[in-house]
């Protein structure tokens, strides 16, 4: 018979000591990977967020925007093991997981030796994901989700803490493989990349086409970031914030009597949403120097959360409706 052993619950006193420490960890996080990605700086909060909540993220945006850069970057200011698998049409499970391959020893009996893949890894970048075949890509679901991979029958345990960074491009559909809903649904949230601002342009084209540009630095541990993981768990979640969460997943859900939904939503966000936002609505608050969420932590959560859990109906589609558009008017009227 198992035991389960509860951590002790942090007195007030502590649990503001301990966030109070995270909050000055955190800042010397965003000052290191600041002085290599140039703006963006929604897009180092988001992906960050999803990190510090112990979730993935998929990273879209057009070529050129630092999205690998971005990820090598919080790899090494995180102190984390960093792999990277390029996907493509030909990439197989076993390329992601690893195989099996027999050994002989020196009095000829043979045996199967299990060879980890890239996977075994504590920050994966997954680039271009939408270029492999729907089996290549279901390889990952299990380890996202339960954070081991079964192979031949046999469990193997992932290193802690264990992230998927995903990027896709989404203009060039051709040879592309949309991601399935199961998988996106892994996905904590989905970071959208946009152009940079003039100032950031400027900033990049001067200080990266030199012979001195800057290199990531480590400033963190693998063992620190789950600490501050297990610390955002712990944090209070105020009932307008709860009352906030679940009006809103609840509203983008067809039959709920919402009727902008019911027009424009073929199928809406599950209860993995709802756990997306209270876990991501706590990170934000500590990423932004706060000891609680908020409401306006939840509203500005809701898109990247939201957007890749939804489907619009084929009406919606045709009158140029978008789904950023149905999460932003759901977002003002929660709360």
């Amino acid at each position: 018979m198992s035991v389960m052993i509860k951590e002790p619950a942090l007195s007030e006193t502590q649990m503001i000591a301990e966030a109070e420490k995270a909050l000055a960890d955190i800042s010397t996080i965003r000052d290191a990977v600041g002085k290599v990605i140039f703006g963006q700086e929604s897009v180092v909060e988001r992906t960050l967020v999803a990190i510090l909540a112990g979730g993935h993220a998929l990273l879209v945006g057009v070529p050129g925007l630092a999205k690998t850069k971005l990820v090598e970057t919080l790899g090494t200011v995180l102190g984390l093991d960093g792999r990277r698998i390029q996907f493509t049409p030909d990439l197989m499970p076993s390329d992601i997981l690893g195989s099996e391959v027999m050994e002989q020893d020196e009095t000829g009996r043979r045996s199967f030796r299990f060879i980890p893949g890239p996977i075994f890894g504590q920050l994966l970048m997954a680039d271009e994901i939408n270029r492999a075949s729907p089996r290549t890509q279901s390889a990952l679901l299990q380890s996202m989700q339960e954070y081991h991979v079964t192979v031949a029958g046999q469990r193997h345990d992932l290193p802690a803490p264990f992230h998927v960074l995903a990027t896709q491009n989404p203009l060039e559909q051709e040879g592309t493989y949309p991601l399935p809903e199961a998988q996106l649904d892994r996905f904590l949230m989905q970071v959208d990349i946009l152009y940079p601002d003039l100032a950031a342009e400027r900033r990049i084209l001067l200080e990266t086409t030199g012979t001195d540009n800057a290199t990531a630095e480590n400033v963190f541990t693998a063992e620190r970031l789950r600490e501050i993981q297990t610390l955002i768990r712990r944090m209070p979640v105020p009932e307008s914030v709860v009352e906030a969460i679940l009006t809103l997943v609840r509203s983008a859900r067809p039959g709920q009597g919402n009727a902008e939904t019911d027009k424009h939503v073929s199928w809406g966000p599950g209860p993995r949403a709802s756990q997306a936002l209270t876990l991501c609505a706590r990170a934000r608050a500590l990423y932004d120097g706060r000891l609680a969420p908020s409401v306006d932590d939840v509203r500005a959560l809701a898109e990247p959360v939201l957007q890749h859990r939804m489907a619009l109906t084929f009406a919606a589609r045709a009158e140029g409706v978008s789904v950023r558009d149905v999460v932003a008017q759901l977002a003002r009227a929660a709360g």
